[in-house]
Parts: C-alpha cells; structure tokens; sequence
C-alpha cells in the first residue's frame, strides 16, 4: 500500500487517526483485526482488499464506507451485524469528518466522470440528512443514530443481489456478476468420502488393542493393566481430481466452476470441516487440471493466485482456453502421467464438460474405463443435463456415461448443492 492515499481520520480500532497524513492501510488493518476478534473471518487479504477499495473508490460518505468493507470484508449474512456494530463504533462516533469531501484526488487516479452518473451507494435516502459527511457528528459518549448510519441504505440489497443471481444460468452471468457470488462460493465446501489410512489413533470403542498405551498407562497403578486401551484406524478424506473442459462451448462455465474450486477451499466452510476425524466426509485436497485440445496442471496456479486474480492465472496456464475439445486424448495423456500413476488412485475425480468431443468417441470410453479401474468414484458435471429431455446423444457422452457414478448439471450456484452430494457419495 504505497500508493498516495486520501486524508481518513476516525477511530478504528479504538485508535484516533485523525489528520491528514493518516494510513488508510492502518486504519483499515485495525478495523479488520476488530472483526476478526469478533468472530468475522477477515484476514490481512481481506483488509487488503477494504484499503484498495477504499483508495480506488474515494468514498464520499458514510454509506459508500459502508459498502467498501461489506463488499471486501464480509463473507456471510450471519456476519453482517457483527458487521454494522463494530462499523458504528469505529467510524460512528467521531468528532471529525470520515473521508473529507473537498480532499483532492491522488496524482495518476481517475476521478468520477462528470457525465457518468453517481453509484448507487452515493445517493443517501431521503429524510435522512446524516447520511452526508459533512453533517455534524453525534457529541462524545452519544450512541450513534441508526437511521445515521444507513439503516436503509442500498448495501442490504447487495445480498438479495447474490442470491437472485444463484439461481441464473452460469452462461448468463457477466464477469463482473460472477465475482458477486464469491461470498456464497465461500459457503459452499467440497467434501469426499473418507479413506482409512496406515496410522491408529487411540479410541475407546476401536476394534483393536493397544498394547503400548495399555502398558503405559499401567505404570499408573503399580503395573497392574486396569484397563484395557485401544485404537482404530486414522480417516483422511479422499483427493479430489478436478478435470475441467475449457473449450469454447464451456468456458463460462469453466470459469464459474474453477471460480468455485478456489472460493470453497478458501472458505469459511471449509475450514470448518476436519478431515483427521471419524466423519463420513472432509475437506478434499483437490488436483486442478484443464483441458481442450492439451491436459494442463494448474493446482499451483490456483494455490498462488488471490481472489481478483484466479481467472487471469488459469487463464494463462492454459494456451488452448476456449479452443477445440479433445476430451479422450486428453484423459488418455491424464492417466498415463498422473491419473494411474497414483494421482487417482482411490481419488474422487470430477469431469466437467459438456461432452462435445471432436476426436475418437471410442477413444474416450476406452480411457474412461480405464480410470473407472482406479478412481473410487467418477462425478461428471454437464451443464446440458438440466433439460429434464436431456438424453446422452452426443458421442462422447455416450461413451463415458457408462462409467460414471453420478451425473449432475451444476449450470447454476443453486445447482452447485447436486455436486456437493454427488462428491460425497450420497447419491
């Protein structure tokens, strides 16, 4: 954050910042470890994220500060009170202006255009004059007017916003709609079934004896083994192998689905999910790979990239984006040197294509079968099952339908729920 910065004054954090050298990265850091301690999982990329807002967007108004942070900040509706009391509390009760109207632009920042007209967040409701910053403050140990601080303003449309575009069509979404479903992505967790490994974990009810702990638990009681301990065998989830067709026919779709991968391992419900217990699911660790005319890896791209930046970084990892399909060379060339190697081995793989294959049908049902042999369960995501007409016509999905262990559409996030089951091995 070296970029030059309009003067904030306030008391985020409970810290005053007046004047007009202070930090918006400062402020907006203290803020965001104030949501954090209460409970609103905000990282230092979150706040991050607020303080370029904040720059970028040059708010003039509580209700446009307002929005920044919920838009940057706020992942879930049960976080917005959280939310709207530390807001009041940091930049409610001031005895200076928040954001100065009259501060000037940075040098080589583009301003609102005279002919443009103003956001929807700029316009305060009317009948509510303290909406404007240049309104005078409430008087020290005053609690703050609700109305004051936007009770009514257009930020609490930005959720119904979301979810009416969680039932649209991924094709009909524009980018920048796409990236306003980012908060719901991140509710969603993408969870496989488990899988018993080598290792024991000590357990009351476990099957088998453990003869160690049971001996030294009886140094306790003169050598004498009062109790019998035992164990059982550690579950991990299982991996979780992405396979994603960005030809030209699914690249929307590509892109809300690789949008998804990222957000639900990154999410707050996610992290919520432990993998090291006896559950019938867990966090799966997921292998991302491309594919068109070629098969490329791009899990280290995804684990680098930040939330603005996922896109643009699987789009140039892979040269054939929005090319021609050639989906059995390319699962042909995913197990040879990954898939039957060891990489699907007891996997969970998911295949997202529309099925649409421009090279050998026969091809394809040959290497899906192959992967049938090794993979524990075959999910295909196809965007044209959602016709309740829909019939596996098209060579390569009639080739590869006989493998599958579930089909789903997931056109929509609303759809997204199907998947989810359908990964767990509920259906």
């Amino acid at each position: 954050m070296t970029d030059h910065v309009p003067p904030v004054s306030g008391t985020a954090g409970g810290a005053p910042v007046d004047g007009p050298a202070a930090d918006v990265a400062a402020v907006t850091a203290r803020f965001g470890a104030q949501l954090h301690e209460a409970g609103v999982p905000v990282d230092p990329g979150r706040s991050e994220r607020f303080a370029r807002a904040v720059t970028l967007m040059r708010p003039r108004s509580l209700p446009e500060l307002y929005a920044c942070g919920l838009a940057t900040l706020v992942s879930g509706p049960d976080q917005i009170e959280i939310y709207d009391r530390l807001f009041a509390a940091a930049f409610g009760i001031s005895t200076q202006q928040s954001l100065p109207i009259s501060a000037p632009l940075p040098a080589g920042e583009p301003g609102p255009r005279g002919d443009s007209p103003a956001p929807a967040t700029a316009a305060a409701p009317p009948n509510r004059p303290g909406a404007s910053l240049d309104a005078r403050p409430p008087e020290p140990g005053q609690e703050p007017d609700p109305q004051e601080l936007g009770e009514d303003m257009p930020w609490r449309t930005l959720a119904a916003e979301a979810e009416r575009l969680a039932g649209r069509d991924f094709a009909d979404l524009s980018p920048a709609e796409l990236l306003q479903l980012e908060a719901l992505m991140r509710q969603r967790a993408l969870a496989t079934p488990p899988r018993r490994t080598r290792r024991y974990r000590a357990q009351s009810a476990g099957s088998r004896p453990d003869l160690r702990m049971t001996l030294r638990e009886a140094r306790r009681t003169a050598g004498e083994p009062v109790r019998l301990a035992r164990r059982a065998p550690r579950l991990r989830p299982r991996r979780l192998v992405v396979l994603c067709d960005i030809s030209g026919s699914m690249e929307p779709y590509a892109r809300a689905m690789l949008q998804l991968l990222y957000c639900a391992s990154q999410g707050k419900a996610a992290n919520q999910i432990s993998g090291a217990g006896t559950g019938a699911t867990g966090r799966a660790r997921a292998e991302v790979f491309t594919f068109a005319t070629r098969l490329t890896r791009i899990t280290a791209e995804l684990a680098a990239a930040r939330p603005e930046t996922v896109l643009a970084r699987a789009g140039a990892a892979a040269a054939d984006w929005s090319g021609g399909t050639r989906i059995g060379a390319s699962l042909k060339e995913f197990n040879d040197i990954y898939g039957c190697p060891g990489l699907a081995r007891g996997a969970v793989v998911l295949i997202i294509s529309d099925g649409w294959e421009t090279g050998d049908a026969a091809q394809l049902g040959q290497q899906m079968a192959r992967l049938s042999r090794v993979a524990y369960r075959i999910v295909w995501a196809n965007p044209r099952t959602k016709s309740p007409r829909y019939r596996p016509e098209v060579r390569g999905m009639a080739a590869a339908w006989p493998y599958c262990d579930a089909v789903v559409s997931a056109h929509s996030l609303n759809a997204i729920d199907d998947l989810i089951t359908a990964l767990a091995g509920s259906s």
